[in-house]
C-alpha cells in the first residue's frame, strides 16, 4: 500500500498500483498548471467515508510506495481517469477497465 499526501495534511492508502496511476494523471494535469478537485473513498478510516481535496500546481503533494519497483500502468485505465479529472467533477478513482493487462 502506497501513501499520497496532500498538504502535509491528508493522507490516503492506495494499492501502488492504483497509486501509480493517479500520479500519472495528477502530475500531468498539475504540469499543464491545472488546478482541480480529487475525490476518494476511504472505507478503512473510522468516520471518514469520502474525502475531497483541491489540487493545486502550488500544494504539496507527495506519492509514497511501499515497493520499490515501478508498477505497469495500463493506457485506458489512465484515459478513463484523465476523462474523470477533466470533467465538472474532478479525479475519482474509477476501477481498471475490463480485459486490461496488469
Amino acid at each position: 500500500m502506497g501513501t499520497l499526501t496532500y498538504d502535509s495534511k491528508v493522507t490516503a492508502s492506495f494499492d501502488d498500483r492504483v497509486l501509480a496511476h493517479l500520479q500519472q494523471v495528477i502530475w500531468s494535469k498539475l504540469r499543464r498548471g491545472e488546478a482541480f478537485p480529487f475525490t476518494w473513498t476511504d472505507p478503512t478510516r473510522a468516520g471518514l467515508g469520502r474525502t475531497s481535496v483541491w489540487l493545486t500546481p502550488n500544494a504539496p503533494l507527495s506519492f509514497q510506495y511501499f515497493g520499490s519497483r515501478t508498477p505497469r500502468l495500463n493506457p485506458a485505465w489512465i484515459d478513463v481517469l484523465t476523462k474523470s479529472a477533466n470533467s465538472p467533477g474532478g479525479l475519482v478513482l474509477l476501477p481498471e477497465p475490463d480485459g486490461a493487462t496488469a
